[in-house]
């Protein structure tokens, strides 16, 4: 797994960043509005979009003096990809599986039409 998708990984790791994800899905959002929006405080929250950032799942803008953060979705590529390959690695193989047990149903009413 490349560096990419750690971060990706790590940052998605946690629920509370996933719903800031949410959120940010929506707007963009001050840290001071993304606070409002949690029960914990501000330091927290700017920890958790550090992580998001980091991972790069969001960018920041300073507008004035506010950081205005913005979801970055194609961070989430490297993660998405890693999760693609198992995909397709499991689609052949219960793929095979299907074949397997189609074949011994075939063979099974076989044998009872006897």
């Amino acid at each position: 797994m490349n560096g990419a998708a750690q971060g990706a990984f790590r940052a998605l790791a946690d629920p509370t960043r996933r719903a800031i994800l949410m959120k940010l899905s929506h707007e963009n959002l001050s840290i001071g509005t993304i606070s409002d929006q949690f029960p914990m405080t501000r330091a927290a929250v700017k920890k958790h979009l550090n992580i998001l950032e980091e991972g790069g799942l969001l960018s920041v803008h300073i507008n004035g003096r506010e950081r205005i953060n913005c979801l970055r979705p194609e961070g989430i590529k490297s993660a998405f990809e890693w999760i693609q390959y198992f995909d397709r690695f499991w689609d052949g193989k219960l793929g095979k599986l299907q074949e397997v047990v189609e074949k011994e149903e075939k063979s099974n009413s076989k044998e009872k039409e006897k």
